[in-house]
């Protein structure tokens, strides 16, 4: 029986304020207010999530098609010889730090496998593809740079379905990310929900479709289902707070941050692709709503005017300052908004 969908109105798409955040060496992380805090520098971790947005923007104007290559370029300058990545760099260039493959070379691996897959701009998917199959060569040990690798993997296994190193970094994945807890009351492989957590469920879901292993994409389907009921309170999202949650704290929580909501519809969106099932299309009309004001406080995170998004969600109050991380977020949840109003068939 199809699920109804919930008529939620998505928000045009305005990437003004993302390109007050970006330069031609990258894009700020933070903001105070509006305005980017050029101290605090730039990020891979926001600028991988920033080559996902534009590379897979529908029918992109030559605006978001520069912002693209931008995000390319960063990405391929913080890349070693070995495919793994440096994740700051100072507001003049410079860069910080050593390579390594924490959570922003899954990120990044993220970021190069999408546009591979879906940038119209040929230089920016060869580009991408190159960078990719040796990042893939390595490996990391935490499971949520694991779970980013493996959706880069993905797109780049919907692009060119035999390649190998792809094929062998989710098939590693597998291994790490394991199975849930088998504990009906808490199932989540960690002791506690943290940042981001739907992409370990999508990392399941992924490798279990690339790999035609049902277990492991029903594993998916189940833990998302589980994360969805956990951080939905009535008729919208009260998500995971900045400090974590489990079974036996008060919620709500807060500091809500957007990119637990924008995790959660694109988790929703692979379900919905992989499976056909109308329910997850439901789950992604909350995470639009979450931004315009179906949330536990009932105001708005994102400005429709600059494409600014909040970054956080208070007890009180939303947080006035509109970084990176959070437009992204914001802006991806829109995307995915308006391909599940496109699946609406009423």
């Amino acid at each position: 029986m199809a699920v109804a969908v919930a008529r939620v109105t998505t928000p045009d798409l305005t990437f003004d304020h993302l390109v007050s955040l970006t330069t031609p060496l990258g894009l700020f992380e933070h903001a105070l207010g509006s305005a980017p805090r050029r101290d605090h520098g730039y990020c891979l971790d926001d600028v991988a999530r920033g080559l996902v947005v534009t590379a897979r923007q529908p029918e992109p104007g030559g605006q978001v098609i520069a912002l693209s290559r931008v995000y390319l370029e960063f990405t391929l300058g913080a890349q070693d010889d070995r495919g793994r990545f440096r994740n700051r760099r100072r507001a003049n260039g410079t860069w910080m730090g050593d390579a390594n493959v924490d959570d922003h070379w899954g990120r990044a691996l993220w970021g190069l496998g999408t546009a591979a897959h879906s940038s119209p701009d040929e230089h920016v998917r060869e580009a991408a593809l190159v960078a990719a199959t040796l990042g893939f060569q390595t490996r990391s040990t935490w499971t949520r740079a694991t779970a980013y690798a493996a959706l880069g993997a993905y797109e780049i296994l919907r692009a060119h379905p035999d390649h190998r190193a792809a094929l062998d970094l989710l098939t590693d994945a597998r291994t790490l990310l394991g199975r849930p807890v088998a504990h009906p009351s808490w199932p989540w492989p960690e002791p506690r929900l943290t940042y981001a957590n739907a992409v370990l469920p999508e990392a399941l879901l992924v490798i279990g479709s690339a790999l035609e292993d049902e277990r492991t994409l029903a594993d998916g389907l189940a833990l998302l289902s589980w994360l969805s009921v956990q951080e939905t309170r009535g008729d919208h999202l009260s998500v995971t707070p900045a400090g974590g949650w489990r079974l036996g704290e008060a919620r709500p929580g807060f500091d809500q941050q957007p990119i637990e909501v924008s995790a959660l519809a694109e988790a929703c969106w692979r379900a919905y692709a992989i499976t056909g099932d109308r329910v997850w299309l439901t789950s992604i009309e909350r995470c639009v709503a979450w931004f315009t004001g179906a949330n536990d406080l009932g105001l708005a995170l994102y400005d429709p005017t600059s494409g600014g998004g909040s970054d956080g969600l208070h007890a009180d109050r939303i947080n006035e300052n509109r970084g990176a991380e959070s437009t992204l977020a914001g802006l991806a949840t829109f995307q995915l908004g308006r391909r599940a109003a496109a699946q609406d068939v009423r």
